[in-house]
């Protein structure tokens, strides 16, 4: 029976591949959309195809061949709350991702476009543990108004891979672990996770520390007086707060390796900005420690800043007194998708139903 697996990762403005052997990395590719290419059209989800094109050629260059596939993977968009796992493509996934209620996002054609390729290649389609995996406790959902909830948001397919791998690192079932994971990209997820659960999620969409262009949690009367400039439109303040936040509003930049590189060479004004993110990091880490009642049994941190030796320090300065903390650079989601396809197939993991 074959294991092959071709996984999909479709981004603003790329669409990352990947084919492996169960959950082993044959070959990867990263194709790049010019602004142009993907404004000729209208709707994201017209994208579909024009992504899918160098992926048909890439598995008729390997001669893959119907039956070839064990199943086509696609990264999990904005849909409605859900637990963790693999979940089956259906009908009411793909409806869900079309009307986009939750959002527009790039992430959204990866389930469409698994279908597409399984349906070619007579395999199963799956997503694994989208943005929208939803575990928190209802005492982590409440705000001070009266029909405004916390909602569950985060870089959930990184976050959870990675205190999966831990647990394997350390031999123990993940489900006994008590886990602290914060995941530091364009936008920083925190998570606490207890009995296999992510019971309370900083989401970046709302609320967390400053990140790459993200503002993270912003004073609410000040932000009250920016909506209400005159001339000020909801679209603006939106990217303002979630594209143009954070690193980029304060250094000019969304690289932390070219924020901690003025750091580095001097500039004060870069030291101040990125010891304030890592503060702010580590202040929300030591948040998620009182969810989990000081009983932690580990801090992971993953992400692209992660490959930042001074944003490791500054961090782990300032809360190894936690619990141990260990080191995931980058967010390898391609693997990750593998590695939720594979306990699937090898029947390790149930894969569940997608219900509208």
């Amino acid at each position: 029976m074959s294991q092959y697996i071709i996984v999909i990762n479709p981004g603003a403005t790329s669409s990352k591949f990947g084919l492996f052997d169960g959950d082993t990395l044959v070959h990867q590719e990263k194709i790049t959309h010019s602004d142009s290419e993907l404004a000729a059209f209208p709707k994201l989800a017209d994208q579909r195809n024009v992504r899918l094109r160098r992926i048909h050629e890439f598995l008729k260059e390997r001669e893959i061949k119907k039956g070839d596939l064990a199943a086509a993977v696609g990264r999990g968009g904005l849909l409605q709350p859900l637990a963790s796992g693999t979940y089956s493509v259906n009908k009411a996934m793909l409806a869900d991702l079309q009307k986009a209620a939750r959002g527009e996002h790039a992430s959204n054609l990866g389930a469409p476009m698994a279908l597409e390729i399984a349906e070619s290649f007579a395999c199963p389609a799956f997503i694994v543990d989208p943005v929208a995996v939803d575990e928190m406790e209802p005492v982590a959902r409440v705000t001070g108004i009266k029909g405004i909830e916390r909602q569950s948001l985060s870089h959930a397919l990184n976050m959870k891979a990675v205190a999966k791998r831990h647990a394997r690192n350390l031999n123990k079932p993940y489900e006994h672990l008590n886990l602290i994971v914060a995941h530091m990209g364009s936008g920083t997820s925190l998570s606490a996770h207890r009995d296999g659960r992510m019971i309370d999620v900083i989401n970046p969409k709302d609320e967390g520390p400053i990140s790459a262009d993200r503002s993270g949690t912003i004073p609410s009367s000040a932000l009250i007086e920016m909506c209400f400039r005159p001339g000020t439109e909801a679209k603006e303040i939106k990217k303002t707060l979630f594209g143009n936040g954070g690193l980029f509003s304060l250094l000019g930049t969304r690289d932390a390796a070219e924020a901690v590189a003025k750091m580095e060479s001097g500039d004060t004004h870069a030291r101040a900005v990125v010891e304030a993110m890592t503060y702010q990091v580590a202040k929300y880490i030591g948040e998620m420690a009182t969810v989990l009642k000081g009983k932690v049994d580990g801090i992971l941190l993953t992400g692209g800043m992660v490959f930042n030796r001074p944003i490791q320090e500054l961090i782990e300065d300032r809360v190894k007194w936690i619990a141990p903390v260990t080191f995931y650079p980058g967010e390898d989601e391609l693997q990750a998708l593998a590695e939720g396809a594979a306990r699937a197939l090898n029947r390790e993991e149930p894969v569940k139903n997608y219900a509208e």
